[in-house]
């Protein structure tokens, strides 16, 4: 079996992969909240850890993987929106759930195991603090209920804070219901006007780091093979989620593999709806940028990198996407061989998700499909294309479909490959003028053609 190492957040170092159970790995990964379309940078780790999904699910069976990704359902900001709209807050997140998962099947995303909601873990979060307080861990005052971080002594060990240092920034007026400035809401009250659950404590709802120790438990189990998200979660969320869960299950860790996803940024600013600077993905496609140029972005650099999102980023995404498409339209009436995952974008992966090696390993299979002479050869490399594509998400188009020409006769398909003919040809004669002639008229047909390593690759234009 391949050889999977993980950068894990809590010890700050590469650590071989080991699951509890290999019949039941298990991940969870913090999802959206959704009171407006996502950006971007929400989608790194939807496509980074989709990634990791497809490798656990090859290295252990596709059964054998449990992967449960949340929504956050209950939130100010979707109250907000939908008191703007005067509607229920489920019509709100009814409409960006869907359109959320809507972007993500565009990116190639698989499907999660489970997809646990707020408000239908309602039951579980109640239970879950009701433990908490009667564990001594928690506390109710004027209608909130407070974890103290006093009776958790690891309580910044995740996030290598000491108790001083994540206090010194709290605000001087320290809630009146806190018994500790550094205590955090598990439940509070609901405003009049907003959405609320009965409770033993009064109506109300859920702070935000309970929801996800409790959907965690509910789906999953008390403790996980990874839990993942990004770096910003690291404090307070994770910390949060740590001490809790610790405190409710006897000390049992949450975790034993916590992996974050570095920033999207846009002109060195991390990218944020706060700052304005945002992308969203569902205005991307709505745009014409494929998803899958959207996901090889997002793959083009170390997950736990920061990744500067820009124009030339996509426009380089989908000429590399073209490269590999290009090889697979010349190899379209070769059927692809059964072929195993390549061993070099194994291993790529297997090195903590390096993505970027693992794209330099498929563009070398392309080249060698594409130097392929005989029929055996070519379908053999071919397979190796299209299995290391599967692993990494990518080349699930038929290359015509990708290219915009299944629409076109065989009579003009059979044209515009002649005239390429006739460019090659003339490029190699060093006859420019006459190449850039035949490029003028492919260009009055509508099609674009880029010189690549590859050879020529020609698209319809949009």
């Amino acid at each position: 079996m391949t050889a999977l190492r993980l950068y894990d957040t809590a010890s700050r170092r590469k650590r071989d992969f080991v699951p509890q159970d290999p019949r039941r790995v298990t991940m969870y990964v913090c999802g959206p909240t959704v009171y407006a379309p996502a950006h971007v940078g929400n989608f790194r780790p939807e496509v980074v850890f989709d990634v990791l999904f497809r490798l656990l699910r090859h290295l252990y069976g596709d059964e054998a993987v449990l992967f449960s990704r949340n929504f956050t359902d209950v939130d100010d900001k979707i109250n907000a929106r939908a008191a703007a709209e005067g509607v229920e807050i489920d019509v709100i997140t009814a409409r960006y759930t869907n359109i959320y998962l809507e972007d993500a099947a565009a990116l190639n995303v698989l499907p999660k195991t489970f997809e646990p909601t707020a408000t239908g873990a309602m039951a579980d979060i109640i239970a879950f603090i009701e433990r908490l307080i009667a564990l001594g861990h928690a506390y109710s005052e004027q209608g909130h209920v407070l974890f103290s971080v006093t009776a958790y002594e690891a309580y910044g060990d995740f996030s290598r804070r000491s108790l001083d240092d994540m206090l010194a920034g709290a605000r001087v007026e320290v809630a009146p219901y806190k018994k500790d400035p550094g205590d955090f809401v598990l439940w509070k009250p609901a405003r009049p006007g907003d959405p609320g659950w009965e409770s033993p404590w009064g109506r109300g709802r859920p702070g935000w780091h309970i929801e996800c120790s409790a959907m965690i438990e509910a789906s999953l189990g008390e403790t996980i093979d990874i839990h993942g998200g990004g770096i910003d979660l690291v404090f307070p969320h994770h910390e949060n989620e740590i001490a809790q869960s610790a405190c409710a299950h006897g000390g049992k860790p949450l975790a034993n593999y916590w992996l974050h996803n570095g920033f999207l940024s846009m002109e060195a600013e991390k990218m944020s709806k706060s700052q304005g600077n945002v992308v969203t993905v569902h205005t991307m496609l709505a745009a014409g940028v494929r998803g899958e140029v959207i996901r090889y972005a997002l793959l083009s650099g170390h997950y736990r990198a920061p990744l500067d999102w820009t124009d030339k980023l996509i426009e380089q995404s989908r000429k590399s996407l073209d490269r590999l498409y290009g090889v697979l339209r010349r190899l379209k009436d070769d059927a692809a061989a059964d072929a195993p995952a390549p061993v070099s974008v194994l291993e790529a992966l297997g090195d903590d998700l390096n993505t970027p090696k693992a794209l330099a390993a498929l563009f070398e299979i392309a080249g060698r499909a594409n130097k392929a002479g005989a029929s055996a050869e070519r379908a053999r490399a071919k397979g190796e294309l299209m299995a290391a594509g599967q692993l990494l998400g990518l080349l699930r188009s038929e290359p015509d479909v990708w290219f915009g020409v299944d629409a076109l006769s065989e009579a003009a398909a059979a044209e515009i490959e002649a005239l390429l003919a006739q460019r090659q040809t003339a490029r190699q004669e060093r006859d420019f003028a006459a190449a850039d002639a035949i490029r003028d008229r492919l260009t009055g047909m509508n099609v674009s053609v880029d010189d690549t390593p590859e050879g020529q690759i020609w698209r319809m234009m949009s």
